[in-house]
């Protein structure tokens, strides 16, 4: 062998084992550069993160937590040595999350809807103690323990009153029923004239006696419907006075009477209460009862008041009405029975009655009621 090719021989060693190193510097170098890039590349995605800004209202961070960029968790992946991925930052969704934020008004309802619940109970409160006492002054008064307020005129009138309602209620029965039957003895007239007045046209040898009686049937007929306009204006004339102004003037007596009841029972537990020791914890107790016994006083004076001057009125307007219904009834009657046609209808003029034209096609008088 010549000493050129030991010498190569020689060296070859030398040089394989600089290539080796060179190659492990290189790949170092070549991951380290790739360790750079990628955390270059990771850098405005954290700084983007960090930069979110935030407003008063929240709209921002919604809009970053929605529309933008998802926000990333970085964790460093560990691994044995020598693996490539030594080094690498990888990148997970968060999962953690940020809560929405609502703007806008706040209203609070809790104390609102309390204060009503607080207001509607004492408002059954109230009523469940009066009628409690309103129950036991009844029973009390019925059972002849307990004191009755009594105004002795006023409570006549009242009675009276109740009497004459009783009675015109009759009044009015008897009418309709009146007027009902005569209706059907004026259909029946009707009837009775239209059969005559074809009996006169068939029966020639009878035909002036069958000719009057038709004539009278139908006079009495039109007299007949006169009368039954008469009638029913005195049915609703009385019929409104009934179940009208009496029937109003009764209502009010009611509101009174309550008045009454609820005043004497809370007159009698300020007596009551009057009658027991006066003590730190009853004076406060007799100081309610004697302002809820005024305010009960005031309203039952006024109601008082009220039903006499109702009472009063109601009287002057029962006489007049019943004054020209009283007329007319009798007036028209009258001149039925006696035939007069001219009375008759001078009777419907003076009280400004209009009958129903014959042959209209709306319900009759009798039908409306």
């Amino acid at each position: 062998m010549s000493e050129s090719t030991m010498s190569a021989a020689g060296e070859a060693p030398g040089l394989a084992a600089v290539s080796h190193t060179a190659a492990a510097e290189m790949h170092a170098q070549d991951s380290e550069s790739e360790s750079e890039e990628s955390e270059m590349a990771e850098a405005p995605a954290r700084d983007s993160a960090a930069e979110i800004p935030v407003t008063s209202n929240g709209e921002d961070v919604k809009h970053m937590m929605t529309g933008g960029p998802t926000l990333k968790e970085t964790r460093i992946v560990s691994s044995s040595y020598g693996n490539p991925s030594e080094g690498i930052i990888e990148a997970e969704p968060y999962r953690g999350g940020l809560k929405s934020i609502q703007s806008g008004p706040v209203v609070i309802t809790d104390d609102i809807s309390k204060n009503i619940a607080l207001e509607k109970l004492e408002q059954v409160k109230k009523w469940s103690i009066s009628t409690y006492k309103c129950t036991r002054q009844v029973l009390s008064e019925r059972l002849g323990r307990g004191s009755k307020t009594v105004d002795l005129e006023l409570e006549s009138q009242i009675e009276i009153l109740r009497d004459t309602k009783k009675r015109y209620e009759n009044l009015l029965r008897l009418a309709r029923q009146m007027a009902t039957q005569f209706y059907q003895v004026v259909q029946t007239q009707r009837q009775l004239g239209d059969a005559f007045g074809e009996l006169s046209v068939k029966s020639l040898e009878l035909h002036e006696e069958f000719g009057y009686n038709a004539e009278t049937q139908k006079l009495l007929c039109k007299n007949g419907e006169t009368l039954l306009g008469a009638i029913n204006f005195f049915i609703s004339s009385v019929n409104t006075l009934v179940n009208k102004t009496i029937e109003d003037t009764l209502i009010a007596v009611k509101h009174y009477e309550n008045a009454r009841i609820e005043y004497d029972a809370y007159r009698t537990d300020l007596e009551e209460l009057n009658l027991g020791p006066r003590d730190a914890v009853t004076i406060p107790k007799i100081e309610q009862s004697q302002l809820q016994f005024q305010i009960h006083k005031e309203k039952f004076d006024k109601l008082r008041g009220s039903v006499s001057v109702k009472l009063k009125f109601l009287d002057e307007n029962k006489i007049k009405v019943m004054h020209n219904q009283l007329l007319l009834f009798h007036n028209a009657v009258s001149a039925y029975f006696a035939g007069n046609q001219h009375q008759l209808e001078q009777v419907l003029k003076q009280f400004h009655i209009k009958l129903k034209a014959p042959g209209s096609d709306g319900p009759s008088w009798l039908e409306e009621q």
